[in-house]
């Protein structure tokens, strides 16, 4: 499995830098895990964005599917020889606007997940646990069936116990750290120290800190949350097109 780190700041675009959006491949599967601001630019420079089979969505918010409309016009306009397949974009069905909106006639194919059932995606079984944040948003474990390999990631969330169990044992947990040590409990994302604690409880291999405060020192947010992880854990900061191999 591998996960290319298309756009990991929260909330808005900023210098450069774009909103959630991830690449996951494995076994010649390409998988686009939300699709923030500036997604398509910038999965354009890892892949031909005709070529991804799937996307998933944790939620609707605009910082997570900025990009998604643009990439149906893409793939609906893209000159081509032979017709492109439809492509099968999962979501949730709690938000039936922003669901109906994943289907476009002859382009994409609106699929929804439930948080009660496995989903088999490509190369991946896919698990969801619903967190905490303003709507409806989803968690997501991907395990790659061949490898045993585990990813984890947040969505956006505050503080659930239940991370821990839902992490358990991840080769990496990517998760939404937005907030700074001293905002514990916030009512939609993590704190530094709030990753760190549920990466160490979870016994996580790897975590990486995404979702990123625009303003602050990312040194201190990461500095934060390795002294709650522990020395047993390995903690890095999300970027753009930061690749992880597992």
């Amino acid at each position: 499995m591998k996960i290319t780190v298309l756009g990991c700041l929260g909330a808005y675009p900023y210098k450069g830098q774009g909103t959630s959006s991830y690449l996951l491949e494995a076994d010649g599967f390409r998988l686009l895990l939300d699709a923030g601001s500036t997604t398509l630019i910038n999965l354009e420079e890892h892949i031909d964005p005709l070529e991804l089979d799937a996307v998933i969505l944790s939620h609707y918010h605009h910082d997570h599917i900025a990009d998604l409309g643009v990439l149906q016009y893409y793939r609906q306009l893209y000159p081509v020889q032979t017709p492109i397949p439809i492509l099968p974009i999962y979501g949730h069905t709690e938000d039936a606007a922003h669901f109906s909106g994943l289907t476009l006639e002859g382009v994409s194919k609106g699929i929804p997940y439930f948080e009660a059932e496995e989903l088999k995606l490509g190369p991946f079984l896919v698990t969801f646990m619903k967190t905490i944040h303003p709507v409806p948003c989803y968690a997501m474990r991907f395990v790659e069936e061949r490898t045993g390999k585990v990813f984890v990631f947040t969505g956006d969330s505050g503080y659930l116990d239940t991370f821990i169990d839902f992490a358990e044992n991840a080769d990496v947990f990517l998760a939404d750290t937005y907030l700074f040590e001293g905002n514990e409990k916030h009512h939609a994302h993590f704190t530094s120290k709030e990753s760190g604690e549920i990466a160490k409880a979870a016994g996580v291999k790897k975590l990486i800190l995404t979702h990123l405060p625009q303003h602050g020192s990312l040194d201190l947010l990461k500095e934060q949350a390795q002294t709650a992880a522990g020395s047993q854990v390995s903690v890095q900061l999300a970027e753009k097109d930061l690749v992880i191999d597992l």
